[in-house]
């Protein structure tokens, strides 16, 4: 099963759509109250260690140094064009020495510059989650800053804690593991608070952000031993990064390719790749197979009433709730439109349905947020299973349109097999 995306840049969770910011009652949304007072704290910190940091030509020299690096990435970032699909950079690679070496005050500053030329030169997003990633990254680095300075007091001033690597070097590791460890809880709770009915596992780490982040803090230790050595090594340790970014980008863009880009489900091509694959399994192990086809009611309805965004929020919404009562083999995505599929491996006719039956009373529990208070929608279903209504996809696919006809046509919210029998509802 594919997961709803997570954000352009970094983690966000559904904060890559915008959030209604305030509640039923008038009053501003939790979402809204974090994000504000995360923000907040970040611009207290700056000013505050900017009043009280000591200007040195040697910090000031670092910190344009690995601020010109983070530039080149950004830059070329943009050349190579960073749709939406691309879920992570490194830029996290130069926010890191940045941590290291420098007093925390240029750890709170550096992701300021970087995350405007982001949003101005790269891709623009929702001003509040830039905001909220800038804030959350400048916390996040100035704690590990201030750890590594009680070890290290001053970095710069030779190779010592690079040469005894006891504590230096475990140190700094520490405290880049802090580091992501902060900033990811930080935007984490956010997009919790956005979406309350999805788990922390989908906001925090999977095993691909964790390999991820595993190779940013490798590449950010690295970055800062060059430079604590010698500002110039910095020339040397730029072209590979930049590599190591092309390379993930184009990773992540053949993953994008994928999936829908709204609802981050599969899209009908590579749903079908999957499906035929699932299928030939099932054909050679002599194993049951059903498909659901979900269609959600009078959804030009919500369009017409409550305006296009709304119904893009109707369509991640139940998406999302489609993946949470879902296993992770099943397989899942959009055909188009309001309309999505589902195959479950394994599935008999009984175990179908009941599957079919919670997809649709959760939905009917779903509320998205609106100006006039929440949209409410229902999903018709038809089922079909392999070999009882179909030998081949083309042929279980048209048996599940048959049903999901008769759904429609029986009343809607509700679930249906392609045979005689009625309408299967709660």
């Amino acid at each position: 099963m594919t997961a709803v995306q997570s954000s352009a840049e970094d983690r966000g969770g559904d904060l890559t759509q915008k959030p209604s910011w305030r509640g039923l009652s008038g009053r501003p949304s939790v979402t809204a109250v974090y994000v504000s007072v995360v923000i907040a704290v970040h611009v207290f910190l700056t000013v505050g260690a900017l009043l009280e940091a000591p200007l040195r030509l040697n910090d000031l020299g670092t910190f344009g140094a690995i601020l010109a690096c983070g530039v080149v990435c950004i830059e070329a970032s943009r050349r190579l064009g960073m749709p939406a699909g691309v879920a992570r950079d490194l830029l996290s690679a130069w926010w890191l020495p940045a941590a290291l070496l420098l007093p925390p005050a240029y750890a709170l500053v550096v992701p300021i510059p970087l995350q405007l030329l982001l949003q101005f030169r790269v891709r623009r997003t929702l001003l509040y989650r830039r905001l909220l990633l800038m804030a959350a990254h400048g916390i996040a680095a100035a704690v590990a800053s201030v750890l590594f300075h009680l070890v290290v007091p001053d970095p710069l001033a030779g190779t010592g804690w690079v040469v005894d690597v006891t504590p230096g070097i475990p140190v700094a590791v520490g405290c880049a593991v802090l580091f992501t460890v902060i900033s990811t809880f930080i935007v984490a709770i956010a997009a919790h608070a956005a979406n309350p009915e999805s788990g922390w596992k989908d906001v925090l780490w999977t095993r691909e952000s964790l390999l991820l982040d595993l190779v940013e803090l490798c590449v950010g230790v690295t970055v800062s031993i060059c430079a604590t050595i010698s500002l110039g090594l910095l020339l040397l340790a730029l072209p590979p990064a930049v590599l190591l970014q092309r390379s993930l980008m184009h990773q992540q863009l053949q993953a994008a390719a994928r999936t829908d880009a709204k609802t981050g489900l599969l899209n009908a091509v590579a749903w079908q790749r999957e499906a035929d694959t699932e299928l030939s399994r099932a054909q050679r192990g002599h194993d049951s197979l059903a498909l659901l086809l979900i269609d959600i009611d009078y959804f030009k309805r919500v369009n017409d009433t409550h305006g296009h965004l709304i119904g893009d929020q109707v369509l991640i919404g139940v998406a999302s709730t489609l993946c949470h009562q879902l296993r992770d083999y099943d397989i899942v995505g959009r055909f188009g439109g309001e309309e999505f599929v589902v195959l479950l491996p394994g599935a008999d006719t009984v175990e179908a349905c009941r599957v079919a039956e919670r997809l649709r009373g959760r939905v009917r529990r779903l509320a998205v947020p609106a100006e006039e208070g929440t949209v409410s929608v229902t999903i018709s279903i038809g089922v079909a299973l392999f070999r009882m209504h179909g030998a081949d996809m083309i042929e279980m696919l048209a048996a599940a349109d048959l049903a999901l006809y008769r759904a429609k046509q029986s009343g809607r919210d509700r679930v249906c097999l392609p045979a005689l029998d009625g309408p299967r509802t709660l």
